[in-house]
């Protein structure tokens, strides 16, 4: 930015060099007009006088932020050039010195200005006067610093940076532990408006409404500015970014599986004065912070744990309950969800006093769940901590951990109230399966489980359990009313048999196998269960039942063949999440038998074609193909593309029309690139049959 020109005794230019300056600290692509700036890093700035200079003129700098800046607080700092000027107790010290492309005598003076690493993020003025001539004023934006060893969201590995800080495409995962599928999702960090759109969320948090100066001031510690994004992703206190809805019904905005990107969800909180934006479920609350995290400098990545407990009592276990006929019974209590997203941000945590050991990752979750604090947020809670089963340390270890690693202990209700217990020991290893994250580097799946927990299984994985119960003051089946139990010792195997994938649109077929293991008959009333799952864990309809009567003899191994029929789950095909295939088995001597699986289903593939030359400010033509499996008409379709860099905000075709049976639809969308790099286009088509199918394509815009 360069200021206008002043008279002949006053400072008649100055020269940010926002494009030098950004490109050094790696915000160029956020702007070249406006400085921004990472803290712990020196840029360059430039004073031009009408007359010669000496060297002993003094050049005194103000930097503040927010409306009641103080030196003591550290949002306000006066430099010069040539000794501190600070008060006494002043916080977060800036400095500057002379630098060697001054030119005195023409009356040139540049200055390496150096931000603190303990600088608070935020929107600052810079005063800048020289032996008090008039001064000038300019503008400047600071962000937390990954690439400053003394920063503490210092990332030592270079391309970990550029994975977790600068890449504005990523991959959500989604499914079940046996289907996982991937998302891409476009995070945008970069994008226009995000300066002030990631500032004024920081503004409307409910810490700065009541203390706007200590709010401020706070903003130094990434462990408290990671804490209020996860509690304003979400709008459940305060004016938050996103309305969350688990229920089918999204009145007055959109399901959340239409979203793709965090961009246009900021940008419509922002344009809409912080109005919240209908809807959003985990994996959108988890994309959106990740923009803002990233935007800040704080390393963030998108994690997704499969077979997620929601242990809403703290008990480490979680109930579920089945009818006497295998059906799973609705529950507004703990819950098992077939994944869960949240957000990790990499930082250190030296508020917790233990020499770094909790350095690193933080699970931080802005999903309305539970509160904590007082305030819909989560976190930041350390990997390691969880790991270790740390339950005492900030924040929200417990809730994590169960999310992780809770026991599950499943009952049928009996027409008389009381409970039957259908496994003879708890279900220690089905909670916190496959937990995984975006590779570096590379569009594949990471499996991150072993950081959050020894092997299931192992002795250290009961070791950190049962510590983590001692540290709570819990006892071992705490919630669980003995006298009310029958325990079974089992004497029958029964397991489900699935195949590598399904696909809406087709039948599903599994395959349940019995084997007796005792040295006597086994005369089995076996009922087979099939239901469409919410992903979050609550059933919708029952699509399935059936009843077989079998006697096994001894050593005698059945094979039982489950078909679901496409026409039994037609009618759900547009909301269910998953299938959940359950069979309850009951002998003749009264002991019950329990399998079960979840199976998320794939969509028939969207074909994107990118046609013309790839380069800035260039027409370039898009082509969208998808072909309807189905022997039934498509219809209400629309289709939205959206892609960072190549559309300033999200592309809209709706009223396509109907798609005939095993007929195509063919759309063209032409757009201008304005970024240069590698790109993504994301494609979300919608229709009577499927919802909010995507598909993606990788794209290099030349300069």
């Amino acid at each position: 930015m360069i200021s206008a020109c002043y008279s002949s005794n006053e400072i008649r230019k100055v020269d940010l060099h926002c494009q030098t300056n950004n490109a050094a600290h790696k915000t160029n692509e956020i702007s070249t007009k406006q400085l921004i700036v990472r803290r712990g890093q020196p840029f360059l700035m430039t004073l031009e006088m009408a007359y010669a200079l000496k060297p002993s003129e003094k050049v005194q700098l103000t930097v503040e932020t927010g409306r009641f800046a103080s030196e003591s607080q550290g949002t306000k700092c006066t430099f010069s050039n040539q000794a501190p000027m600070c008060v006494a107790g002043s916080k977060a010290v800036w400095s500057c010195k002379v630098d060697d492309r001054s030119n005195l005598q023409r009356g040139i003076l540049s200055l390496l200005v150096t931000p603190p690493v303990d600088a608070p993020v935020g929107k600052y003025s810079l005063l800048a006067e020289i032996e008090n001539r008039k001064a000038v004023k300019e503008s400047l934006v600071v962000l937390f610093n990954p690439w400053c060893r003394d920063d503490w969201v210092h990332l030592p590995d270079e391309k970990e940076r550029q994975e977790y800080v600068m890449n504005e495409q990523g991959l959500i995962y989604k499914g079940t532990a046996h289907q996982i599928h991937p998302m891409i999702w476009e995070f945008g960090q970069f994008e226009e408006e995000m300066v002030d759109i990631c500032f004024e969320l920081l503004d409307a948090n409910r810490k700065h409404l009541k203390d706007p100066a200590g709010d401020v001031a706070a903003r130094c510690n990434p462990i408290y500015v990671s804490r209020v994004i996860s509690a304003m992703i979400n709008s459940n206190d305060d004016l938050g970014v996103l309305a969350g809805c688990w229920d089918n019904k999204y009145p007055g905005g959109v399901s959340p599986l239409r979203w793709t990107s965090s961009v246009n969800i900021l940008q419509q909180w922002h344009r809409n004065n912080l109005k919240a934006v209908k809807y959003g479920q985990c994996w959108v609350f988890a994309g959106v912070m990740c923009t803002v995290m990233r935007f800040f400098g704080i390393p963030c990545r998108v994690v997704t744990n499969f077979v997620s407990a929601h242990d809403k009592n703290n008990s480490l276990t979680i109930d579920e309950y089945f009818d006497d006929y295998g059906l799973k019974a609705k529950q507004d209590s703990d819950k098992i969800w077939n994944f869960h997203v949240w957000v990790e941000g990499w930082m250190k945590r030296p508020d917790l006093n233990q020499a770094g050991s909790f350095d690193g990752w933080q699970v931080l979750d802005p999903t309305p769940q539970e509160k904590s604090g007082g305030v819909f947020c989560c976190g930041p809670a350390p990997v390691a901590a969880i790991h270790q089963g740390k339950m005492d340390l900030k924040y929200d270890v417990p809730f994590v951990f169960s999310e992780v690693n809770a026991d599950v202990v499943k009952w049928m209700v009996n027409s008389d109230g009381s409970k039957t217990k259908l496994k003879s020991l708890t279900d220690t290893a089905g909670v916190g399966q496959k937990i995984s994250t975006k590779a570096v580097g590379c569009f594949t799946r990471s499996d991150i489980t072993n950081t959050y927990k020894y092997k299931e299984g192992s002795t250290m994985e009961r070791v950190v359990y049962d510590h983590a119960k001692r540290e709570m003051n819990l006892k071992p089946d705490s919630n669980v009313q003995q006298n009310s139990c029958k325990v079974i010792d089992s004497k029958v195997e029964m397991t489900l048999q699935e195949e590598t994938s399904y696909i809406t649109g087709q039948d599903i077929k599994l395959n349940l196998v019995l084997s007796n293991r005792d040295n006597r008959n086994k005369t089995m009333v076996i009922n087979v269960n099939a239901q469409a799952m919410s992903y979050f864990g609550n059933p919708l309809k029952n699509v399935l039942h059936a009843r077989h009567d079998k006697t096994l003899l001894p050593g005698q191994v059945v094979n039982f063949p489950i078909l679901i029929p496409y026409s039994a789950y037609s009618a759900y095909s547009a909301i269910l999440d998953s299938v959940k295939v359950s069979v309850l088995a009951r002998d003749n001597n009264g002991d019950i038998y329990e399998a079960e699986t979840d199976l998320a289903l794939e969509d028939p593939p969207l074909s994107i074609k990118v046609l013309g030359e790839t380069r800035v400010n260039c027409p370039l033509t898009i082509l969208v193909e998808f072909q309807n499996p189905l022997k039934e008409t498509l219809r209400c379709c629309s289709l939205t593309v959206v892609g960072c860099g190549l559309f300033g905000s999200q592309h809209l075709e709706s009223n396509l029309g109907d798609v005939e049976p095993n007929s195509s639809l063919t759309v063209k969308i032409q757009t201008v690139p304005y970024k240069a790099g590698s790109k993504t286009v994301v494609a979300n088509f919608d229709c009577s049959a499927f919802r909010d199918l995507k598909g993606s394509v990788n794209v290099y815009i030349k300069p």
